[in-house]
């Protein structure tokens, strides 16, 4: 079993969610804790209110929404009411026993999963802690259900790197062999709430990824004018296909409105994991010297940062963005510092091409006199007369001129003395 904890700050988002694949009939609720009413009897107002009258309670807590999922081996046939139970317990060991929660099972995928939407907020206004509860209480409370109900173990099987290994566990769209708005859908939800992102390209060199693009149309266009947003797939070559979805048509409408709040939420937010990038790049330039752009693409994919180039129809390369999987962080290239923007990059690989570290002490660079700074002298005036400032040529002649006129330590000397004595004696 891999269980999976997601916090956003929208319970009507994930309820919708949830309630729309009962709409699609790939799901079925099957059980609700702590409600005033028996499963079967609740509406849609019943399962929010209750919820939402819970997160009220609380206004500083901005992420009020949990949204786990408990996901078991393709293998595994589990009767509706051993998932009530599993579902239960699991909730019962990682302390939201006291919550009102509903458990969905969905059948939208080639293994058996629940989702269980609850808040975080407790009666007496309090939160439960989410801070590490995934590492903590959910693993433990994983590993003993597993033995309880005689579940695969995730340690032991392919399902546990299925969700945890990969950066976004959501598969690429592919138009007219998946239902369009639901593909777009599930990649949103995996992408819009964990990545921090700050403006539109940003967003949209994450989505890429997955052959969807988010559209605002032409600055003519109406979409445009009218500060729409669509949201389209992308065929393998990059082109747009199939007919756009409109923002306000997904269910958790993440229209421009929407994206302009989380830009302004992200900016911040994603400042303190700007080192994580630069140092993957600096480190590559250290161990790879001279080596092409492509090469350093290759190295940055193995460290989970995606570069997405930006090229006009000539091909030339002028802009650059890091998405780093790691820390769910987006960066354009000259947001990290002015050496990390294209241009820039390119001409640090340039540079380091021509002279490989294997050049540097090449015969031709050892006797070659270096060449001397420009500045001579600096004069200034002072009160007893003109004060003449060596300049940052004198100093280095100053400093390298005895090494230039042969110049021995005084060892050395002493030894060419002696040396010179005995030949002297000897002769006479």
């Amino acid at each position: 079993m891999v269980a999976v904890i997601k916090t956003s700050g929208s319970i009507r988002n994930t309820l919708h969610y949830n309630e729309n694949k009962l709409k699609q009939k790939v799901a079925q609720l099957i059980h609700s804790v702590n409600y005033g009413k028996d499963t079967e009897q609740l509406g849609f107002t019943d399962k929010i209110k209750t919820l939402e009258k819970l997160a009220s309670l609380n206004q500083r807590t901005k992420l009020s929404s949990v949204h786990i999922s408990l996901n078991f081996d393709p293998s595994e046939k589990i009767s509706d009411e051993n998932l009530r139970v599993i579902a239960e317990t699991y909730m019962q060991r990682i302390g939201f026993g006291a919550q009102p929660y509903l458990v969905y099972e969905h059948h939208d995928a080639g293994h058996p999963h629940l989702h269980i939407v609850t808040t975080n907020i407790q009666a007496d206004g309090s939160r439960i802690k989410m801070q590490d509860i995934g590492r903590n209480q959910s693993e433990k409370a994983r590993k003993e259900i597993e033995k309880e109900f005689r579940l695969v173990q995730a340690e032991s099987h392919q399902l546990k790197q299925a969700h945890e290994l990969k950066p976004v566990n959501v598969q690429k769209v592919q138009y007219g062999k998946s239902d369009t708005r639901r593909a777009i859908t599930n990649v949103l939800d995996a992408i819009l709430p964990v990545y921090k992102y700050a403006s539109l390209p940003e967003l949209n060199a994450i989505l890429r990824g997955y052959n969807i693009v988010a559209d605002r149309g032409s600055e003519s266009s109406r979409t445009f004018k009218n500060n729409g947003l669509l949201y389209r797939i992308l065929d393998d070559k990059g082109q747009k296909i199939g007919i756009p979805i409109k923002a306000s048509a997904i269910y958790n409408k993440p229209t421009m409105k929407f994206l302009n709040e989380k830009f302004a939420q992200n900016l911040s937010a994603k400042q303190k994991h700007k080192q994580h990038v630069k140092n993957a790049v600096d480190l590559f330039f250290i161990k790879h010297p001279g080596r092409p752009l492509d090469e350093l693409m290759s190295n940055l994919q193995k460290e989970n940062i995606r570069v997405v180039l930006r090229q006009n129809d000539k091909g030339i390369i002028y802009g650059i963005t890091y998405v780093d999987h790691q820390t769910k962080c987006v960066f354009n290239g000259s947001d990290l510092g002015r050496e990390y923007s294209a241009n820039q990059l390119q001409e640090r690989l340039k540079q380091q091409h021509v002279q490989r570290p294997e050049q540097v002490f090449s015969q031709e660079h050892v006797l070659r006199e270096p060449a001397m700074p420009e500045q001579t002298s600096i004069t200034q005036a002072g009160d007893n007369g003109t004060l003449k400032i060596p300049g940052l040529r004198d100093i280095f002649y100053e400093l390298t001129e005895r090494e230039r006129e042969g110049y021995l330590p005084k060892e050395l000397r002493e030894q060419q003395t002696l040396k010179r004595k005995r030949k002297k004696r000897l002769r006479h």
